[in-house]
């Protein structure tokens, strides 16, 4: 823990010196007209929301600031937005300087480190009660319940399914009806699909790149679906190397080896294999809709459940989470929290589904009858009530462990149980690490 401390100090300074971000604008006073809210101060209390750019989201974002200032007439909301590959550390230079956002919209692998480093606070329990979460909330936001308090809450969240090529299905004379929704049935069928030039792959019966989503659907779903556990109950036991989790591996690393369904980074990257109308079958997140609504005119295509195994459902599920950064005090703190409950109401997540393609966090969201029509969202929707989430305690480390394990299976030879066990070993000092103060 201490190196993680280190390391994230190490970086705050040096982003702090040389990126110059964080400053707040000056406070503003009320324009001519603004009304304050009855009982409080005649002065605007002015906060920041930060979050990565997505396009869909930055312009609903905008939407939805101006309907609650409207509602709200003495709060101003600043939004800012950063390219998603230095959006972490904006944050972390900006909380370095004590001024940064109010509000940060992160991904749930991050919230552990944050809340260890002292970056987050606790959500006022008297606004969002824990039980009261738990009962309205998909299950998948437990996994960010750290020592029996919440420090974030999403308006959104993300499962996973399968994407599949009406067309060149009806074409091998395959209805989606037809498609198998056993694991091992399914992975004969994508094989079989698989067209080969020699050693050439020229296209998938599924895409197979587990830098994508694979390696979400391989940790936890498979594993899960498998009867395996990754991680104790308590997160503090890495159990990768279990006899179940190690079947869910051998299985997964099957589809390249032996049913040969497809290979890693075919003409790039597996979304944009699929896109192309290179590949039968792709797995992906629910967030996939509106780049493939997008950017596909050449082909109809659909979505499926994931398939199971031995009739037991799977998906991954995952989300992007707001939490009220530790430096939020006072008036500012009650008007984050009051932005933060109309970021999380059912009817912003209703518009959110709609118009993002990521799936409200609500379970009412599962009930919608509305949404259950669009036969793109209803696989994804329904997956919220059995799709598993996974802890992190840092994602991109945690990640890069089990792409190194596939590597070395499937580009060094190195036996299936060998990788695991080494892999597993590496999680473990990792959770050691995280846990020991």
């Amino acid at each position: 823990m201490k190196k993680l401390i280190a390391l994230l100090l190490a970086m705050i300074l040096c982003l702090t010196v040389f990126s110059g971000c964080g400053s707040k604008p000056a406070e503003s006073k009320p324009a001519e007209g603004d009304k304050p809210a009855e009982g409080n101060s005649d002065e605007i209390v002015e906060i920041e929301y930060w979050q990565y750019f997505y396009e869909s989201k930055i312009n609903l974002v905008d939407e939805l600031i101006k309907e609650f200032e409207a509602e709200n007439p003495n709060i101003k909301v600043v939004h800012q937005n950063f390219p998603y590959d230095n959006y972490e550390q904006k944050v972390a230079a900006a909380i370095a300087t004590g001024q940064g956002p109010n509000i940060i919209n992160i991904f749930y692998g991050w919230v552990p480190k944050y809340v260890k480093s002292g970056v987050l606070q606790e959500l006022p329990t008297d606004v969002f009660d824990p039980a009261k979460m738990e009962a309205e909330f998909s299950p998948m936001i437990q996994t960010n319940k750290i020592n029996g308090k919440y420090y974030t809450i999403p308006v959104a969240v993300r499962t996973s399914a399968l994407f599949y090529n009406k067309d060149m299905l009806a074409e091998a004379g395959i209805t989606p009806e037809e498609i198998p929704t056993e694991l091992d049935e399914f992975a004969k069928l994508a094989g079989e699909l698989a067209q080969w030039d020699g050693e050439e792959i020229l296209v998938e019966g599924c895409t197979w790149m587990p830098s994508g989503q694979y390696h979400s659907w391989l940790r936890p779903v498979l594993m899960t679906q498998f009867g395996g556990t990754p991680l104790s109950a308590d997160f503090k036991t890495a159990q990768w190397d279990s006899p179940k989790c190690q079947e869910a591996f051998d299985w997964f690393i099957s589809l390249n080896t032996d049913y040969k369904v497809g290979v890693d980074k075919f003409m790039e990257g597996d979304s944009t294999a699929f896109a192309a109308g290179k590949a039968y079958f792709h797995v992906d997140g629910s967030f996939r809709i509106g780049t493939f609504n997008n950017s596909i005119d050449a082909f109809e295509w659909g979505v499926a459940p994931l398939p199971m195994k031995d009739g037991v459902k799977g998906s991954c599920g995952t989300f992007w989470t707001n939490g009220i950064t530790a430096n939020t005090t006072g008036a500012e703190l009650e008007a984050s929290v009051k932005f933060l409950e109309f970021l999380t109401s059912e009817e912003v997540m209703k518009r959110w589904t709609n118009e993002v393609g990521e799936i409200g966090a609500r379970v009412s969201i599962t009930e919608d009858e509305e949404l259950l029509k669009d036969p793109i969202l209803k696989p994804f929707i329904e997956a919220l009530s059995y799709a598993s989430s996974y802890f992190y305690v840092s994602e991109s480390d945690d990640r890069q462990i089990l792409l190194d394990a596939i590597d070395k299976v499937i580009l060094q030879g190195v036996d299936t149980k060998t990788a695991l066990t080494e892999a597993n070993d590496r999680v473990q000092a990792m959770l050691d690490e995280y846990w020991a103060e």
